[in-house]
C-alpha cells in the first residue's frame, strides 16, 4: 500500500495556512484514488492547535516537530524539520502546499532523500496504474503531464484548486520528533517582519473579488481631462471598503516607463497576463481594460468575469466575459463606493 504524507509548518498562532488545508484536501483525493494511508507532518513553535482541527478523519497518524528555532521562516531550520518528519514517516509521496516557505525547502530535502520533487501541481489521474500530475507552463498556456518512478515524489500543490477539509475530525496518533537544534541551523537570524497596513494591502490572494484596473483610469477623460489622482482615490476606496485583491494590465504597469500618468499603488506584482499569474479569485471586475491576449488568459480561472468599460467592441464583448457593463467606470465605481459606505 503507498503512502502519502502532508507536511506542512503552521502560523506563528499555531493554526494551519490556508495552503496546508488546500493540499490536505488534494491529498485526501489523492489517498482516494491510490488507496492508500494517510499521515501528516507538522512543524513551528507550537503544533497541537494545528493537529486538532485538520477537519477531516482520513488522517491516520501525524508527525511533530517543535521548538522556538521552527517558529520563523529559514531554510536551515525548516528544511531540517521538513526532512525529520520524512525520513520517519517513509511516504512514497510527500505532499507539501504552495506557500514560499514550502517551496524554498522542499527542493533541498527531496535531494536529501534521493527524491524527486514538482511543483504547482493542479490535478491527479491514475493512467494505466501509474499516477499522472498535471501542471501548467509557459504563461499558463502549455498543460504538462507528469510521472515519475523515483521516490519519495515530493509535489507541492498550487493553491486555490483543491478544497480544504470541512468538519470535525479526531485527533490522529503524533509522534513527536527531535532535531538537534545546532548553531548551523540557527546561524540566520530573523530580525522581524514589515508588513504594509491594512488599507494599504493591495493584494489578497484569498479575497472573494479580484478588481483589475486598465490603462483607461489614466487616459483623458470625456472632459478632456487625465484625472489619474481621482482614479487613485477611487480605486483605493474600492479595495479599502470590499477588501478585494487589485489586479492590472501590463498596458497600466508600463506606463511609469513611458512616462505617462500612473497610479502610485501599481506595481508588476499587481499584474495579470503576460507574467503568467493566474488568480484563482471566484469573482473579477475588469475596469477600462479592454480585455485582449494574453491579459484574459490571467483570467482563466475566475469563475464569474464582469467587466465595465466604454466601448461595447471592446476584447471582453467578444464572450470573454459574462456580463458587460457599457458605462463610465469612474461613475460607476464612486456609486458602488458609497453604496459600500452606507453599509
Amino acid at each position: 500500500m503507498s503512502k502519502i504524507l502532508v507536511v506542512t509548518p503552521v502560523e506563528s498562532d499555531g493554526t494551519l495556512p490556508q495552503a496546508a488545508g488546500e493540499a490536505l484536501g488534494a491529498a485526501i483525493t489523492l489517498k482516494e484514488m491510490l488507496e492508500a494511508e494517510l499521515c501528516i507532518g507538522i512543524w513551528g513553535q507550537d503544533v497541537d492547535m494545528a493537529i486538532e482541527n485538520l477537519g477531516t478523519d482520513a488522517v491516520s497518524s501525524g508527525f511533530k516537530v517543535e521548538g522556538e528555532a521552527f517558529t520563523v521562516s529559514r531554510y536551515a531550520s525548516d528544511a531540517a524539520a521538513c526532512e525529520a518528519i520524512c525520513r520517519q514517516a517513509k511516504a512514497d509521496i510527500v505532499i507539501t502546499p504552495d506557500s514560499v516557505r514550502t517551496n524554498r525547502t522542499i527542493a533541498g530535502v527531496a535531494f536529501r532523500l534521493n527524491g524527486v520533487s514538482d511543483t504547482h501541481i493542479t490535478e491527479f489521474k491514475i493512467e494505466n496504474g501509474d499516477l499522472v500530475v498535471s501542471r501548467w507552463h509557459y504563461r499558463q498556456r502549455i498543460l504538462a503531464h507528469l510521472k515519475r518512478s523515483q521516490r519519495p515524489w515530493f509535489i507541492s500543490i498550487e493553491s486555490g484548486v483543491f478544497i480544504p477539509p470541512q468538519g470535525d475530525s479526531k485527533v490522529p496518533s503524533t509522534e513527536a520528533l527531535s532535531v538537534d537544534v545546532n548553531d548551523a541551523l540557527t546561524r540566520t537570524t530573523v530580525k522581524g517582519i514589515e508588513t504594509p497596513a491594512g488599507d494599504e494591502q493591495t493584494i489578497r490572494p484569498d479575497a472573494e473579488l479580484l478588481f483589475v484596473a486598465g490603462a483607461g483610469w489614466t487616459k483623458k477623460q470625456p472632459d478632456g481631462e487625465v484625472k489619474a489622482a481621482q482614479a487613485a482615490d477611487i480605486i483605493l476606496e474600492f479595495l479599502k471598503e470590499s477588501k478585494s485583491s487589485l489586479g492590472s494590465t501590463k498596458s497600466l504597469v508600463d506606463l511609469s516607463s513611458e512616462g505617462a500618468a500612473v497610479l502610485p499603488f501599481m506595481t508588476q506584482l499587481n499584474q495579470v497576463g503576460q507574467t503568467g499569474s493566474t488568480p484563482r479569485h471566484d469573482k473579477g471586475l475588469a475596469t477600462c481594460c479592454h480585455g485582449e491576449e494574453p491579459h484574459v488568459v490571467g483570467w482563466r480561472f475566475v469563475n464569474e468575469r464582469r467587466v465595465i468599460n466604454l466601448d461595447p467592441n471592446c476584447g471582453w464583448a467578444h464572450g470573454k466575459a459574462d456580463v458587460l457593463y457599457v458605462a463610465d467606470a469612474f461613475t460607476v465605481m464612486q456609486k458602488v463606493n458609497e453604496l459600500l459606505g452606507n453599509q
